[in-house]
């Protein structure tokens, strides 16, 4: 098994490296909340923007749909009035999850000031 050091070397910068394939499906100013969102289940879009405080429905649209497109979150949705959309974490969406958590650890970890940019 390669390591992402090994593959960071390996490309020489020509091609991306798994683990900048991971960084592309999470970039995005709302994706990460959003997966924690999904987390702990599936969530309604509405409840999902009220949760996102600050985030446009236009905004979580596009990164709804793009976490769609990368396989990392299904959508689901009920022919009903009101329209009802659901969104839930895929298989590869709840792989990411170790991810999440691993980041979640170097984040608690940090030394206090680093969030400042200190």
């Amino acid at each position: 098994m390669t390591t992402f050091l090994d593959d960071l070397e390996a490309s020489g910068g020509s091609q991306a490296c798994p683990a900048e394939l991971a960084l592309r499906v999470m970039r995005g100013r709302w994706k990460l909340l959003i997966l924690r969102e999904l987390t702990s289940g599936v969530r309604r879009f509405s409840a999902l923007q009220r949760s996102l405080v600050g985030v446009s429905h236009k905004v979580l649209t596009a990164q709804l749909r793009e976490l769609e497109a990368d396989g990392v979150v299904r959508r689901r949705v009920f022919n009903a009035v009101p329209l009802r959309v659901e969104y839930g974490l895929t298989e590869r969406g709840q792989a990411l999850l170790p991810v999440l958590e691993g980041l979640h650890a170097w984040g608690a970890a940090a030394p206090r000031g680093v969030e400042a940019g200190e």
